[in-house]
């Protein structure tokens, strides 16, 4: 007769060798890292497509503004060109401003006795040629030209005096401070 092998059923505990518990362990470990390093490659997969839509929305957005400015750069050579005009227009003008108040100021400073034959503004200095017929006109003229405020320096250039008339000729030159600007008060 054959015996039937029964299944035996140990109670004890027995233990596991080190080997069958570090590759179980090994085993178990790996697999979840072989999970994890594919959740990340997933992502990074998934996050590069939401880059290449970010990337292709940049260069749309930038060709149109590079579109608008090529349409806008004529106007902008033409918006600059005015600009540059108004400036020196501006300029120009109070330039003009300021050398017609000193001429001005100038002529109001003449006293009685005293006629010019020229007066000349130039950029950096006043040149002035005048009859004066006493030299006390002469000095009083002379010290209000000097106190002015956009003089820097008087030369008397020529004092000529013919005996056959009483008038004094004269020739002044006034050099201007650089770059004076007029305050004007009004």
């Amino acid at each position: 007769m054959l015996q039937k092998k029964s299944d035996s059923i140990n109670l004890l505990k027995r233990e596991t060798p080190f080997a069958d518990r570090f590759i179980n362990w090994a085993l178990t470990v790996g697999r979840l890292l072989v999970i994890i390093t594919e959740v990340v490659a997933l992502g990074a997969f998934v996050y590069r497509f939401s880059l290449d839509r970010q990337i292709i929305d940049l260069h749309s957005k930038i060709n149109q503004e590079q579109a608008i400015v090529n349409y806008l750069k004529n106007n902008e050579s033409s918006y600059r060109n005015l600009q540059k005009r108004l400036v020196i227009a501006s300029t120009s003008i109070n330039l003009s401003s300021n050398r017609l108040k000193i001429f001005n100021d100038i002529v109001k400073a003449a006293p009685a006795g005293l006629a010019f034959n020229t007066l000349a503004l130039y950029e950096d200095r006043v040149n002035i040629e005048a009859n004066v017929d006493s030299v006390a006109s002469l000095t009083k003229f002379v010290n209000s030209i000097k106190d002015y405020p956009a003089i820097d320096s008087i030369s008397i250039d020529k004092i000529e005096s013919k005996p056959s008339s009483a008038v004094i000729t004269i020739n002044l030159t006034a050099t201007l401070k650089p770059n004076y600007v007029y305050a004007s008060t009004k």
